[in-house]
């Protein structure tokens, strides 16, 4: 069990409707096997929360940081106006195993290991590391609050966004950043050492640190074959 996580449900009229308009993922390809990393973004594009969506039958269930749930709820909540909808906290809890034995892969990337809900057990110890040695950052304390444009958290190599389904808070200015390839800066996990003005957060522990830098100024942060890729891409 993933103790720093928090399962938040969304059920009532027509729920990945209301979603849809909202988050960067299109939750119209939501099933069990299936989940979606997604986020909410400011009008300009820039990260608010991100999470991941499960599908349970006609519900949508949020994985999110846990102490983001609160702010998460009230946040949706704002949007939903007069819709018979609820957003509530779930009884479910986050687990996840390095291996294959239960559980689906990671929406974002499958080296990350196998994820599930399912009602709380003991706690699971070396997700942290394992995400971080993968590259791959999330919650608010890497990602900023409203501080990181999504494409720049690497949303589009991991699965984190759709550029076919339509509209949604921040669209506009992500859509036109994928579509002019203009993704200056990334969100990068490296070494721990000095901290500087473009660090996010660091892991003395782990001997590692997130900093958001230039893609021509990366340095020495880890350049797992899935960043690399898109590095190659970019002009």
């Amino acid at each position: 069990m993933l103790a720093d996580r928090s399962v938040i449900r969304v059920a009532g009229e027509d729920v990945r409707g209301f979603l849809q308009g909202l988050v960067t993922s299109d939750t119209a390809l939501l099933t069990p096997d299936a989940p979606a990393w997604s986020a909410l973004l400011s009008p300009q594009g820039k990260v608010l929360f991100d999470f991941i969506l499960w599908a349970d039958g006609d519900d949508v269930l949020i994985d999110v940081e846990a102490a983001q749930a609160e702010a998460l709820t009230k946040r949706l909540t704002l949007y939903r106006l007069r819709r018979a909808i609820t957003l509530q906290p779930d009884d479910a809890k986050v687990h996840w195993s390095p291996t294959r034995n239960q559980g689906v892969p990671d929406p974002r990337l499958a080296a990350l290991g196998h994820r599930w809900l399912a009602p709380a057990s003991d706690p699971a110890s070396g997700w942290h590391e394992h995400r971080l040695s993968l590259g791959v950052t999330e919650g608010i304390a890497e990602l900023g609050n409203g501080e990181t444009l999504w494409l720049e958290c690497n949303a589009r190599e991991l699965n984190g966004v759709s550029f076919t389904k339509g509209c949604y808070v921040g669209q506009e200015n992500t859509a036109r950043m994928h579509h002019r390839s203009k993704v200056n800066r990334r969100l990068v996990v490296a070494p721990f050492t000095e901290p500087s003005a473009r660090t996010r957060v660091t892991y003395p522990d782990l001997a590692l640190m997130v900093e958001h830098r230039r893609v021509e100024s990366l340095g020495d942060a880890l350049t797992p074959p899935w960043l690399a890729a898109a590095l190659v891409e970019t002009p």
